[in-house]
C-alpha cells in the first residue's frame, strides 16, 4: 500500500512539473516570435469582438498615416496607471489620421474581469475614445508576440512596425515622465524622421492566455 501511495504521489509531482515546464515553454515561444522593427503588421483576418457589440478587424481601424495597437485589459495595475495616456494620445493623434485600437487578449478571464460587459463598463468609466475589443483565442496576441498589458505596437502608413514596447518611462506619474517613448515615435514618424528609440521594454501584467 505504501508503495502504491509513493507512485501516486510521484506521478502527481511529475504531472505538476510538466505543467510548469509547458507553461514556461509557451512563454518562451511567445517571446521568440515577437515582431521585430520593420516587420509587417500580421495579416490576420481575425474578427475582434468590440464593446459596441460589433465585430471589427485591424484592416478597418488602420489610419491613413499609421496604426497604433495596444494590448491591454481592465484590471492590471500597470494599465490603470497608464490608461489616462491612452485617452490623451487618442485625442491628439486620431485627428492626425492615426488609427488606434486597444485589444484585450486575456482569454482566461473573458468570463470574469475581462468580459465584454465589464470592458464596456470600464471603457465608459475611463472615457475611452477609441475602439476596445476582445481578441478571441488570443490569435492577435500570439501573432504579434505580445506578452504584457500594456504592450504597444506602432505601424507606419505602409504597415511596417516602427515602435514597440511601453508608453513612456513612468507609469506612476505622467508629470514625472522623462522620455515619452510612444509620443516621440508618433511625432518622429509623422514628421518623416528617424525614430530615435524604436524599442523599449514593455512593463505590465502577463497576458492571461
Amino acid at each position: 500500500m505504501e508503495m502504491i501511495k509513493f507512485f501516486i504521489n510521484l506521478k502527481m509531482k511529475l504531472y505538476r512539473c510538466f505543467k510548469i515546464l509547458f507553461f514556461l515553454l509557451s512563454l518562451s515561444l511567445v517571446d521568440a516570435t515577437e515582431l521585430e522593427i520593420g516587420n509587417k503588421m500580421p495579416k490576420v483576418n481575425h474578427p475582434l469582438d468590440e464593446i459596441s457589440g460589433k465585430q471589427i478587424t485591424l484592416n478597418e481601424i488602420k489610419g491613413k498615416n499609421g496604426t497604433l495597437i495596444t494590448f491591454s485589459c481592465n484590471t492590471c495595475p500597470w494599465v490603470i496607471r497608464w490608461e489616462d495616456r491612452y485617452v490623451e494620445i487618442a485625442s491628439s493623434y486620431l485627428k492626425r489620421d492615426i488609427g488606434m485600437i486597444v485589444i484585450n487578449s486575456n482569454v482566461a478571464r473573458f468570463n470574469g474581469d475581462d468580459s465584454l460587459h465589464k470592458m464596456k463598463k470600464h471603457a465608459k468609466e475611463k472615457n475611452y475614445n477609441f475602439p476596445y475589443a476582445q481578441d478571441p483565442n488570443a490569435k492577435l496576441a500570439y501573432s504579434f508576440g505580445a506578452t504584457k498589458t500594456p504592450h504597444v505596437y506602432l505601424f507606419d502608413n505602409k504597415d511596417n512596425l516602427v515602435y514597440r514596447g511601453a508608453i513612456d518611462d513612468n507609469a506612476r506619474n505622467k508629470s514625472n515622465v522623462e522620455e515619452a517613448f510612444l509620443i516621440n515615435a508618433l511625432d518622429q514618424m509623422l514628421a518623416g524622421e528617424r525614430i530615435t528609440k524604436s524599442v523599449s521594454k514593455a512593463l505590465g501584467c502577463s497576458i492571461k492566455f
